[in-house]
């Protein structure tokens, strides 16, 4: 009683916000925040005006580890996010923005096999670009990008919206598979806050 919540959904996140009123307003959206950590444990990324971006460096920072980035659709978003962020530098070693498959192959390691096999967009291939990103420039994480952004270029096995999201590490490669129907622009932001979240995870 007494107590309101409100949502804003927005491409990639939800703020959920608490406000009360009177005496015991601040008690009152204390216990409420609290349950709602029970709740949605691993959904949260942050409170108050924390970015997705800014709390992935923060624990790159806090654990003293670094960061190379190998995107293709997204065309370099995930690492301008990440140096939006003060303090990037000492984690961020670069990103490359391998949009062909010639790129993918000279800077990345991707043998041609690969992409003769499975294509450009691809599990193997986003699992060879991260796991190249990360041996070639020494880095604890790696992550790579590779889909179909649209409007064309989509077939019915791999429709517009298509995108795999790897992260490599010492503990490994997982690759994340998307379907992310959105418009040029949502599609690349969205995809850089999945590719985000799935290295957030990981660090926490």
């Amino acid at each position: 009683r007494g107590l309101e919540i409100g949502y804003c959904a927005r491409p990639g996140a939800v703020d959920v916000r608490l406000a009360a009123r009177g005496g015991g307003a601040q008690e009152l959206v204390a216990q409420a925040e609290a349950r709602l950590r029970e709740l949605l444990g691993e959904f949260i990324f942050g409170g108050e005006e924390d970015s997705l971006e800014a709390v992935v460096v923060g624990q790159l920072t806090k654990r003293q580890q670094t960061l190379v980035l190998a995107e293709s659709c997204t065309g370099g978003q995930v690492a301008s996010r990440i140096t939006d962020v003060p303090g990037a530098s000492v984690v961020f070693l670069g990103g490359l923005v391998t949009y062909s498959d010639q790129l993918k192959q000279s800077l990345l390691g991707v043998r041609p096999d690969t992409l003769a096999a499975h294509g450009a967009v691809s599990e193997p291939t986003a699992r060879e670009m991260a796991e190249g990103a990360r041996a070639r420039y020494q880095a604890d994480y790696a992550v790579a990008i590779t889909g179909i952004a649209g409007p064309g270029g989509g077939s019915e096995a791999k429709p517009v919206g298509t995108v795999f999201i790897a992260l490599a590490s010492a503990a490994g490669t997982k690759v994340a598979w998307q379907l992310n129907r959105f418009d040029r622009e949502t599609f690349k932001h969205v995809t850089s806050q999945q590719a985000l979240e799935l290295l957030r995870r990981e660090l926490v």
